[in-house]
């Protein structure tokens, strides 16, 4: 994921990790290139779709933003219209989830200017690079922590 990536764009994992074994994931993770930047749910304001459904988005993250705490505040978006309502909002990053490559460019493109652009949701080595090349700051790997296969490993004189 990394290599396909290239420099400019930031392979992360994400909190999703096996039970009790988060911490040795984090760190293959970093021995691989990639980045770490949300430990847990604490780390940061994440206002999520499942949040947003229930709610004015604008009005929600406003609410954050006033609450914030010197915590970083990351938005979940998954159209265009969700994004064009809360851009000139000061919070850090837009979340895209699962959005095609087409409106990704162009949530980069309307973001770029104001936030940390992260992108997520069903990310695969066939497409990493593609979305790398819309000018995503960063793309989230679930698979890397949840999914990443065994070897077959034995230490043995």
């Amino acid at each position: 994921f990394v290599k396909l990536a290239g420099k400019k764009c930031k392979i992360c994992c994400t909190r999703k990790t096996i039970p009790n074994l988060r911490v040795i994931q984090k760190y293959a993770v970093k021995l691989g290139g990639g980045t770490n930047h949300r430990f847990n749910l604490s780390d940061e304001f994440l206002i999520k779709d499942n949040h947003i459904a229930n709610s004015n988005i604008r009005e929600l993250v406003s609410l954050a933003i006033k609450n914030k705490k010197r915590k970083k505040i990351t938005v979940e978006v998954d159209t265009i219209k969700q994004l064009k309502k809360i851009i000139g909002l000061k919070f850090d990053c837009v979340l895209f989830d699962n959005m095609n490559v087409k409106n990704l460019k162009l949530g980069v493109k309307l973001a770029k200017e104001y936030y940390q652009t992260e992108a997520s949701g069903n990310i695969n080595l066939k497409k990493v690079k593609l979305i790398a090349k819309t000018g995503i700051d960063r793309i989230s790997v679930g698979g890397i922590t949840h999914s990443a296969p065994a070897i077959d490993f034995k230490l043995e004189i």
